[in-house]
């Protein structure tokens, strides 16, 4: 059952429509885990640039309770987004395998690809590292590919939010060649849910509570109640 001042929550058309754009657009076979990525304004940034490309969910790996507390408060910043929270690499790369993904380390080490080389149509998933140690052996050797961004100055590499949206956009370019950004990629049951939640997360919230399904939406974002609420 709906509580009457809930039910009466309504959401601008405008937004719906932006909210239905995002969802139509998402890629859930495309995502990034950070290892031991720790600062603040890099978190925010990599956040917003996977949003950017359509990633819906992303993984975080930290071996320090301190880093996870400062990716939490990151991911805070971004409704849109769920972040996943992993103390080791090998579980992170578990999780990512189950779902058939490519694992790609992104690294200046020698022999590395050149992240433009590899084909980011098929699942994957982009492993990026801390700012003060870079990526960990242990992510370099569980990984199928390391990619790296060539440099042609002095700098040997880019900021780790800077790389990170370099290789997205280049992940965005061939998936949009591709034609995978033309229709919803979304599971519909999975779409359906994320939607309402997205469009009414007080009321969905208030539903998770007393265990209660959510109800339609129609066109407009408007809440299809039963006959007994119209009136009310």
């Amino acid at each position: 059952m709906v509580h009457h001042s809930s039910a009466n929550i309504l959401i601008a058309p405008e937004r719906f429509r932006k909210i239905q754009y995002m969802l139509n657009h998402r890629q859930p076979d495309l995502t990034v885990i950070m290892d031991n990525v720790n600062k603040a304004h890099n978190l925010s940034a990599i956040i917003r640039s996977c949003d950017g490309v359509g990633i819906n969910e992303i993984h975080a790996v930290s071996y320090r309770k301190y880093i996870h507390a400062e990716q939490n408060a990151a991911a805070g910043s971004s409704k849109w987004l769920t972040l996943n929270l992993y103390s080791d690499i090998a579980t992170a790369y578990g999780k990512v395998s189950e779902c058939g993904m490519q694992i790609l380390v992104a690294t200046n080490k020698e022999g590395s690809l050149d992240f433009r080389s590899v084909d980011y149509t098929i699942p994957t998933a982009i492993v990026v590292g801390a700012e003060w140690d870079g990526i960990s052996e242990e992510a370099v050797k569980g990984s199928d590919h390391a990619i790296t961004v060539p440099m042609l100055g002095m700098v040997e590499s880019l900021n780790v939010s800077v790389a990170t949206a370099v290789i997205l956009f280049e992940a965005q370019r061939q998936r949009e060649e591709k034609g995978m950004y033309s229709t919803p990629r979304l599971d519909p049951e999975c779409y359906e849910h994320m939607l309402f939640e997205y469009t009414y997360p007080r009321l969905s919230r208030e539903l998770r509570k007393k265990g209660s399904p959510y109800p339609p939406l129609d066109a407009e974002g408007g809440l299809c109640l039963p006959k007994k609420f119209a009136g009310q």
